[in-house]
């Protein structure tokens, strides 16, 4: 029997566990993010969180009200909202405790809401939780939860998906990256672009291995999960994303497009000819149709800023491109992690320390592969800075330049994950000897960069950054659990999650080399 034939099967054994490990991991972390952070700390949450308390009330969108700028949202009781609840915001030496409780009693019984007519799909996954109590903060809490819970489970389908091929010795690192503390502060706060990261995630990693399944000379590395199990992946995090904000229909394009050139002109003719395919294309079709028309429907396009909104309103493409391009260092560090509403960044040599461990994936992917390799890998990094900058030049006129790094960090979580595959395909196989020394080394990199990122912004909401670290044992403000149990907590799980992959890495590769062993041998 070759090992062809015994990695199939063996992978089968282990494809549970590729889901309910990372899974467990991803929701203790997203979900200590979201008890660390104050409440509506995290950009715009305080729109997205009163509009989902409305929504599951009954309240689809908004109303109109005159003198109002935006929709207006009802709030049961225990919901009030106190604009000094975020009274910290923009003062990174503040520490969080002038906060005023939220549904203290104190505030509005109703929330002016920019988000107010926003696709509902999100906001009711989400915003149940709150129906069960009349306590604001708690509430908020549960539906960070379970946002988290939501948002775990996509992450956790991309590493499933990704490390059910024989050939994925470099996917651990490359998924930790993924997995990463700003990705992890997302999904655990009530914002959908947390789950939009997610989905695509399940998506970049679902579709490039359902897209192999259909390119006959990769059989020997296709996935052992079962095709309808590839397809129901890549049909939900495909509606998800195209739903999750109004720009996700293009989002969906981008990533599909991006799919079928990887892996070629024979996988996607294989993949667009065969019949049983459409009933899930449709269901894709049908989401996303639907994405479309509540977009066109509620205006959610068609909202002309005023020029005390943003910069740049009423500006043309080449004003709004040059302003992007510009601007493209400030996106790539908020992409790694800039956290509350753009206030709190991280001390320099964290980021120097994940940009060594992204930086080597990246430049062995470029110099250690074949030419078509090296091009994917290359044309992603430009990707990721030119598709932002169109985009919001297209719209600069109307909106102002609003653009932040966390609404392209689907894109830029591709850049790891994408030289990772290509490390893990034949073309890599002459730096295969490098691949576990390279991962234990780049986890452990990732997994420092994640635990004292988490420490940091902490730090800024227990004392603020004007005061020494001393000063966290005296705290002006302390969140759930108190911020010692949260960094210790949040410090074990990164341990085990880190250590977890870096086992996985060796797994693998020894797995793939027994293989190649064999696989001589069948031939001698």
């Amino acid at each position: 029997m070759s090992a062809t034939d015994v990695a199939p099967a063996s992978a089968r054994s282990h494809s549970a566990r590729l889901f309910w490990i990372p899974f467990a991991f991803i929701a203790v972390l997203a979900s200590l993010w979201g008890l660390a952070s104050p409440l509506f700390s995290v950009p715009d949450e305080n729109a997205h969180a009163t509009k989902a308390i409305a929504q599951v009330r009954g309240e689809l969108v908004g109303a109109a009200e005159a003198g109002k700028k935006y929709l207006v949202v009802d709030l049961p009781p225990g919901y009030h909202y106190n604009h000094s609840a975020m009274c910290y915001l923009f003062v990174p030496t503040h520490s969080a405790h002038c906060t005023a409780t939220f549904g203290d009693g104190t505030g509005n019984d109703y929330f002016e809401n920019w988000v107010g007519a926003y696709n509902p799909i999100y906001y009711y996954l989400v915003g149940w939780p709150s129906l069960f109590t009349d306590n604001g903060a708690v509430g908020v809490y549960a539906m960070r939860i379970v946002s988290g819970l939501l948002g775990a489970a996509f992450l956790a389908w991309a590493f499933q998906s990704a490390l059910s091929s024989i050939r994925s010795r470099w996917l651990p690192l490359g998924l930790l990256l993924v997995a990463g503390p700003m990705v992890l502060y997302l999904v655990g706060s009530v914002n959908p672009n947390g789950v939009e990261i997610a989905a695509a995630a399940a998506l970049w990693a679902s579709l490039l291995r359902l897209l192999e399944r259909h390119d006959d000379r990769l059989e020997a590395a296709w996935s052992s999960l079962p095709a309808w199990y590839l397809w129901l992946i890549v049909t939900l995090s495909s509606i998800v994303l195209a739903n999750a904000r109004s720009v996700g229909p293009l989002w969906l394009v981008v990533v599909v497009a991006a799919c079928v050139a990887i892996t070629g002109r024979r996988a996607a003719r294989a993949f667009f000819t065969r019949a049983r395919n459409y009933s899930w294309i449709a269901a894709i079709a049908a989401g996303t149709l639907f994405a479309g028309v509540w977009t066109l429907a509620t205006g959610g396009v068609g909202a002309q800023a005023g020029k005390a909104d943003a910069p740049l309103v009423g500006k043309g493409f080449l004003s709004g491109f040059a302003a992007m391009i510009r601007f493209t260092p400030n996106f790539l560090q908020q992409q790694l992690g800039v956290f509350g509403w753009l206030d709190t960044p991280l001390p320099w040599i964290l980021y120097a320390v994940i940009s060594i461990a992204i930086g080597v994936i990246v430049v062995l992917a470029i110099t250690g592969t074949d030419r078509r390799s090296a091009i994917v890998v290359l044309s992603v990094l430009v990707a990721t800075i030119l598709i932002p900058a169109v985009v919001q030049a297209i719209t600069i006129s109307r909106t102002g330049l609003i653009w932040q790094g966390r609404y392209g960090l689907f894109l830029f979580l591709a850049i790891p994950l994408l030289a990772a595959w290509m490390l893990s395909a034949p073309a890599g196989a002459r730096l295969a000897f490098l691949s576990v020394r390279v991962s234990w080394i780049g986890l452990g990199l990732a997994g420092v960069y994640g635990v004292v990122g988490f420490f940091a912004v902490l730090r800024r909401f227990v004392t603020g950054f004007g005061a020494g670290i001393g000063a966290m044992f005296h705290p002006d403000w302390q969140p759930p659990l108190g911020w010692e149990a949260l960094v210790g907590l949040y410090a074990l799980a990164m341990t085990g999650f880190v250590l977890w992959l870096g086992f996985q890495a060796r797994r693998i590769a020894a797995r793939e080399d027994t293989g190649a062993v064999l696989t001589a041998a069948d031939h001698g």
